[in-house]
């Protein structure tokens, strides 16, 4: 097939490793003709372009698609993206996030695209989001579900909360769970004394891991909100922040102000191939966000054996079980210290919640099954148009 992927940002991230390696699959495992089109990576949480030349994937670069909305950077971002699908004929226009979904469906449905397709990583609107951004993205998101012809979310949370808020039809959902490398955290590659001892941990500490941007909304203000009851009530208890972002300066002087720093490792960027062996370096992981789709993080701590602890925010409670760990109401901060210390003071049941984490997720979040599923969408896309498409040949029409 010749098929092209839209996403806003080639940043470190969920939604762009799990695009990454549908690419990569489509490319190297089912030999299609596959370009990503990108925006900048703006930002300090670093980027995949290497990622994506090491494995020798065909990347176009984007200025125009910012992740802000611009008018008229948006208009003349429409407009390439036209000029790019047209010169590329793709049978299939894959996007990812709202501002690329929009763009990128208006410019594939006015291209005339056989088939079109839209990932939900996590919606623009919900209830922490102010009531003018809502309505803005509710309406925009309605208008875009109108110009693909498949929706797919990363959990069933997505398409139950995008079809309450009227956004498509129940018939273009579909659920595709995120993929990853699952085999590297079922058998990270270095020991988890070896990377705890460069991170600092002594034997009887007990660490929880947060794997997210230092950014609005991911939870890091909640855990220090928290943070010097826990430690009070046990001192053993470390917080290990991986990853960087435009928060880290107002979140490490307010660490400093606390009195915290000997309980807090900030690791800053790392590459995603060291999160496997941070990850079974630590105790139990914490991922207290509030819009999330479903946190890429909470099936890898469950991989390597760890417990999570989580806010009940869109898809977290298809992983986070009461066997595989806690889940909390939105900005619970009792019940978040609670947890924490629950865990802390009891290896065995970290222990066992780890392990049915692993024994229930092993398989369901494999890259090679995200993509095999995607693929087979395009294929009966192609194979049987949606209503209101008329197939000629390999070219569907819109009648």
């Amino acid at each position: 097939m010749r098929i092209v992927h839209i996403i806003t940002r080639l940043i470190l991230g969920g939604a762009q490793e799990n695009t990454l390696l549908t690419v990569d699959g489509l490319h190297h495992d089912h030999g299609d003709d596959v370009t990503l089109i990108t925006g900048p990576a703006e930002g300090p949480e670093g980027d995949l372009f290497d990622r994506a030349e090491a494995r020798g994937l065909k990347v176009e670069l984007m200025p125009e698609l910012v992740r802000a909305i611009r008018p008229m950077t948006d208009l003349l971002a429409y407009g390439r993206l036209r000029a790019s699908i047209r010169r590329l004929a793709p049978e299939v226009v894959h996007t990812h996030s709202s501002k690329a979904g929009i763009l990128g469906r208006a410019a594939a449905w006015d291209e005339r695209v056989p088939a079109i397709i839209h990932t939900i990583h996590g919606l623009p609107f919900g209830p922490f989001e102010t009531p003018m951004k809502n309505r803005l993205y509710i309406a925009l998101e309605r208008w875009a579900a109108r110009r693909c012809d498949a929706i797919v979310g990363v959990c069933d949370a997505m398409a139950e909360q995008a079809l309450a808020a009227g956004v498509g039809r129940p018939e273009q959902y579909s659920t595709v769970y995120s993929g990853m490398d699952a085999d590297a955290f079922l058998n990270p590659p270095r020991s988890r004394e070896e990377v705890r001892r460069e991170l600092g941990l002594a034997d009887e500490e007990v660490a929880f891991a947060t794997v997210a941007r230092l950014f609005e909304r991911k939870g890091h203000e909640d855990i220090l909100a928290i943070a010097s009851r826990v430690i009070a009530e046990n001192p053993k208890v470390r917080f290990v922040w991986i990853g960087d972002g435009i928060l880290r300066d107002r979140l490490s002087a307010e660490i400093a102000r606390l009195g915290l720093s000997r309980s807090f490792i900030l690791t800053g960027l790392v590459p995603p191939g060291r999160i496997p062996e941070l990850l079974q370096a630590v105790d139990a992981v914490i991922h207290p966000s509030l819009r999330e789709g479903l946190a890429r993080v909470l099936p890898q701590g469950l991989l390597v054996g760890r417990p999570v602890i989580s806010y009940d925010v869109d898809g977290a409670r298809e992983v986070v079980l009461t066997e595989t760990g806690i889940l909390l109401k939105p900005r619970d901060l009792g019940g978040l210290a609670s947890g924490i210390l629950r865990l802390a003071a009891d290896p065995a049941l970290r222990a066992t919640m780890g392990a049915e984490g692993r024994r229930r997720f092993a398989d369901r979040f494999r890259h090679e099954t995200m993509t095999r599923e995607l693929r087979s969408l395009y294929e009966r896309l192609l194979t049987h148009p949606a209503p209101g498409r008329r197939q000629i040949g390999n070219v569907v029409d819109r009648r």
